[in-house]
């Protein structure tokens, strides 16, 4: 690691002051993915600001939305009643992230703020159709992500919770890598009031997106046989040593049908 200041915050207005007074400064979550760039020296922050007992934990049902805070860790997610009987799918999905040790320490919010593109999270914020809020303003999950580890986030913002409108149905299906459990291909399906929404991470090569051609298909009928003859474009899909683009663009057919089925 490169030399730098730590820094607990006591408030969120101080943790935001500190990033709003310098530039190189940080902030730190769980840390699942900050902590091994560090440690690589692929980043060289002038000062972190631990927001850990900041009261940014904790998960609410107001009506037809699930709130969950910022801080609250992948673990409490899996584990909370209220998220099972409101959106069983995001507990589901919550369980499957890294391994325990990850989901003791990995948070909601930081894996938002960092939008890594084979990220579970993201894929279940563009298919529920989410809100994030920050200290500064509330962000609808459309106008949230936008590209590869890029958000809407600006230097001194900070996400406080995040709002996931109640679906009638929802599933999600991830062909994890065996090593890191990271998405190679993950796909949630969301069954709402104002038709399906399809998202994808870990395939696309721009990060997590809205599958259109496959809502379309699923909006004339709600099967996983209506999924059968939708095809991803190669193109658009992310290659590396673990799968082509072609592969990935099958996976993303596969795991939708099984999340489709999966809602029934």
């Amino acid at each position: 690691m490169y030399d730098f200041t730590y820094h607990k915050a006591t408030s969120l207005d101080d943790a935001v002051k500190t990033l709003g007074t310098d530039a190189e400064a940080k902030p730190l979550a769980g840390g699942m993915t900050f902590i091994p760039v560090l440690k690589q020296r692929l980043a060289k922050p002038s000062k972190i600001i631990d927001l850990a007992g900041l009261g940014l934990t904790g998960i609410s049902r107001n009506g037809d939305t699930l709130v969950i805070k910022a801080m609250t860790t992948h673990r409490e997610v899996a584990n909370s009643p209220e998220v099972a009987a409101a959106i069983p799918a995001l507990a589901h999905l919550a369980g499957m992230i890294g391994d325990r040790q990850v989901r003791y320490r990995g948070t909601i919010g930081g894996s938002l703020a960092n939008n890594d593109p084979s990220a579970c999270y993201p894929a279940a914020a563009l298919a529920l159709g989410a809100t994030i809020t920050t200290n500064k303003r509330s962000i609808e999950a459309k106008d949230y992500f936008q590209g590869m580890f890029a958000t809407a986030l600006e230097p001194d913002e900070l996400i406080t919770e995040v709002t996931f409108p109640i679906p009638q149905s929802a599933a999600y299906e991830k062909f994890p890598n065996p090593a890191s459990r990271y998405a190679m291909v993950g796909v949630f399906v969301a069954k709402t009031a104002n038709g399906p929404r399809v998202a994808v991470t870990g395939a696309g090569n721009d990060g997590v997106f809205r599958h259109t051609a496959m809502e379309a298909a699923l909006a004339k009928s709600f099967t996983a046989d209506a999924l059968k003859t939708v095809t991803t474009d190669e193109s658009t899909m992310n290659a590396d040593i673990h799968a082509s683009a072609a592969y990935r663009a099958h996976l993303v057919g596969v795991m939708a049908r099984r999340a489709v089925a999966a809602c029934a």
